[in-house]
């Protein structure tokens, strides 16, 4: 390794955490008058500062580091009663190194664990194709008035006139009715005069909730029903999904 490789490890232990508090207080000293240090911090604190918001912290079982430092605690306690030759002395310089490497290893790894989950939870849900379904109003055996047509992924609809026509002095309003929505229809708004409806008016409608529900179309004093109920005759229609071989009604 590098000078600056150890630079950068010494500024990645420093931010990780890693360092006895007296190898830290230096290093935050140093960092005051050693620009490419400070840099190296920065940079790491940049790399690893999101993670702390997507996990909960916990404390390490501290068992197995304390015997690794009870064994080289032993191994000196050993060279001063005895007396350290050199091959004594490097063991010892060895172990601390290997200590050291254990620490970053395992903070590193840890991290590298984090950003792997934040990644599998994050990453955006694979995209489904459009889910499209039509409803078609019409009373008994005659020519369709209206068709509608709704795509479930953006909860976006278009009302289209098959037979219908204006009517003087009345309004066309759409109506839909759910059981988990009680026993009254909810009015979905008045058609205009180009038989146009806001293709956001199901943007508050659970997708599943659409698939179940009876859409209706009353005729009411212009302007809309003045009681929040239909007032006049209504058309019903179902939504049908629009697919090879659909031939039934979503429910």
């Amino acid at each position: 390794m590098t000078d600056r490789d150890d630079l950068d490890m010494l500024a990645a232990e420093f931010v990780l955490g890693t360092l006895e508090a007296r190898e830290r207080a230096a290093v935050a000293v140093r960092r005051q008058s050693e620009p490419d240090l400070d840099e190296m911090i920065t940079a790491w604190e940049q790399r690893l500062s999101a993670l702390a918001d997507e996990v909960t912290p916990v404390t390490p079982d501290p068992e197995l580091y304390q015997r690794i430092a009870q064994h080289i605690d032993a191994l000196e306690t050993r060279q001063a009663s005895v007396g350290t030759d050199s091959h004594d002395q490097s063991n010892v310089v060895s172990l601390h190194k290997r200590l050291r490497r254990w620490q970053w290893s395992t903070a590193l790894t840890s991290a590298a664990a984090m950003v792997l989950v934040a990644v599998l939870i994050f990453q955006p849900a694979p995209e489904q194709g459009p889910q499209s379904f039509v409803a078609v109003f019409q009373q008994n055996d005659q020519q369709p008035a209206f068709m509608l047509s709704v795509d479930l992924n953006n909860r976006q609809m278009q009302i289209r006139p098959v037979t219908a026509e204006p009517m003087q002095g009345k309004s066309y309003q759409m109506w839909i009715k759910a059981d988990s929505l009680g026993p009254n229809p909810r009015s979905l708004g008045v058609l205009n005069d180009n038989f146009e409806l806001e293709r956001a008016a199901l943007r508050d409608y659970d997708p599943e909730l659409l698939k179940e529900a009876t859409f209706g179309i009353s005729v009411e004093p212009e302007g809309g029903s003045p009681t929040g109920q239909p007032t006049g005759p209504a058309i019903h229609g179902y939504l049908y999904p629009v697919a090879d071989g659909a031939s039934e009604p979503s429910h």
